[in-house]
């Protein structure tokens, strides 16, 4: 297959279509929707692909056949009837009033009735929208189109700002309210964006949507497959590991066919490397003070449990971290259980590597250890558990937590309890990739952290000679707080309760490390090690 011009950043079907870009044809799906439905709505990561959905109904609905040749669409489509099409969004600017959201929506307005040689008979942007879809209606014989991009950033922008964020968030409502009472002059209703804001707080006045984020059908509307990339992007596989560009870039799932995140594998292909391509196009620094606030236990993010009611309890005045987590792609969906009829418990994880480990990477300054301590005993770390050398692995740790500035305990609602020791060890592994299990279960009991490393270059851990070559260490950790748990010992715990037992395998030496903190001294103070 000849290789295509990569299609990184545009957002323009037409662009694509014409200029010979690789295209992942969506239109069986958006066939679909417009077959069954009128109103919908969706939520998806930033960089997902929304944009350029939209573009493609818009194209779609406005009969330009010549950029559907060879899709799915071009001999399933009526083309004979067209419709207009109104098409608004938010995402150009950060707007920070009331004024400002006005100025947008006017603009927007003015476009579109040039476009639409439509003469401008109200002041209130509310009024211009309801008579512009009226007048197409009349005009045109077919119902109105409405697509919404970015419907919610507006607020997002502004959600440390919550005042801000409420002016916003009533602005937008009064625009979106119209759309119910313009009912009968409408074929199809689009509103795409990040969040998932619950409808009584932004959508009162448009109660009908119906909402297909979670939809299983629907789970690849936006994103690339594995069939997508062994298909339409084999060209550019070479020289790549399959495997590699799957566990480090797919996973995204909304409780059907997981995908990849076209941001990540269009840069993959251009650059050749692997990278936070995605994740590094926005840094989570309000998600990361809400975490902080909400003294979050990292190594929840590996598997968190909630339900959908909480995932979509979404608003200015309560955000829940896991909502915010869910809407923004950090983490996914993972196992769905239906406890009892209509009742379900989701599971959610990391999507991929990526996420994993740009993640915690992140989140760690905010843990207190100084940036610049954690790349400088990164490498030593890392050096130290792929050897088996102990001494080594607890002294870097001892300067890891010695560079949390005294002025942190302080300010930082994460000091002075077990997990804030806990959480600094687990993202510390995990942004160096190293995958850390948290609180696995055994028929003892659980231990508190667990990870592999590979054995590049140290000899054995087997005490007997005619022991199989150690090909993996295995560590086994329990941590206390000294002044919590006076009387007992980290080590004793891992060594009574037989923790080890679970993992024994031929080529895997097994190592129990004891480490206790003092929150009085703010450091580690006892490290024991023993063979598993």
């Amino acid at each position: 297959m000849q290789r295509k011009k990569l299609p990184i950043g545009i957002q323009t079907f037409r662009e694509i279509r014409e200029n010979g870009h690789y295209y992942v044809d969506k239109t069986p799906l958006i066939l679909r929707l417009i077959d069954r439905g009128k109103p919908y709505f969706l939520s998806r990561p930033r960089r997902f692909g929304k944009s350029l959905l939209l573009d493609t109904i818009k194209e779609l609905f406005e009969g330009r056949r010549e950029l559907f040749t060879g899709l799915h669409a071009d001999t399933h489509w009526d083309w004979s009837v067209t419709h207009p099409v109104v098409r608004l969004s938010f995402g150009a600017g950060v707007l920070k009033t009331s004024e400002n959201l006005a100025a947008s929506m006017h603009r927007q307005l003015s476009r579109l009735e040039r476009e639409h040689q439509v003469t401008r008979s109200f002041e209130a942007a509310g009024s211009r929208l309801a008579d512009l879809i009226e007048t197409l209606h009349e005009r045109t014989g077919q119902r109105v189109v409405v697509l919404v991009d970015e419907y919610d950033k507006p607020i997002l922008d502004n959600l440390t700002e919550p005042e801000i964020a409420r002016t916003m968030r009533e602005g937008l409502r009064d625009i979106y309210s119209v759309l119910k009472d313009a009912d009968a002059h409408l074929r199809f209703i689009f509103i795409a964006g990040v969040s998932k804001f619950s409808k009584v707080s932004l959508f009162s006045g448009l109660n009908n949507l119906n909402d297909i984020t979670v939809s299983p059908e629907y789970s690849a509307l936006c994103g690339y497959t594995d069939r997508d990339v062994d298909t339409v992007f084999a060209p550019e596989l070479a020289g790549f590991d399959r495997d590699d560009i799957r566990r480090w870039y797919n996973g995204y799932s909304w409780r059907g066919e997981s995908v990849y995140n076209p941001f990540d594998l269009l840069l993959l292909f251009e650059k050749r490397e692997f990278r936070s391509y995605w994740f590094e196009t926005g840094t989570p620094t309000f998600l990361v003070d809400l975490l902080a606030e909400k003294r979050f236990f990292t190594p929840d993010f590996a598997s968190l449990k909630t339900t959908e009611a909480l995932l979509s309890s979404f608003d200015v005045d309560h955000i829940e971290p896991e909502a915010l987590l869910w809407q923004a792609g950090y983490l996914t969906i993972h196992k769905v259980t239906e406890r009892r009829l209509g009742q379900f418990t989701y599971t959610l994880g990391y999507p991929n590597t990526e996420v994993e480990i740009a993640l915690n990477e992140a989140f760690l300054p905010q843990l207190g250890p100084v940036a610049q301590v954690v790349v400088q005993t990164r490498d030593p770390i890392q050096d130290a558990l792929e050897a088996g050398d102990m001494p080594g692995v607890q002294a870097a740790l001892h300067t890891l937590y010695a560079s949390i500035p005294n002025d942190w305990y302080r300010k930082s609602p994460l000091a002075g309890y077990e997990g804030h020791y806990v959480s600094i060890f687990y993202s510390y592994l995990t942004a160096l990739g190293l995958a850390p299990r948290v609180e696995d279960a055994t028929n003892k009991g659980r231990i508190d952290l667990a990870v592999r490393v590979d054995n590049r270059s140290a000899p054995s851990l087997q005490a007997e000679e005619s022991a199989p070559p150690c090909t993996s260490r295995l560590y086994l950790f329990e941590f206390k707080v000294v002044e919590q748990v006076p009387d007992g010992r980290a080590i004793e715990q891992l060594n009574e309760r037989g923790y080890a037992e679970k993992y024994r395998a031929p080529g895997v030496g097994i190592t129990l490390v004891g480490i206790e903190f003092s929150s009085e001294k703010r450091n580690l103070v006892r490290f024991e090690v023993a063979a598993g």
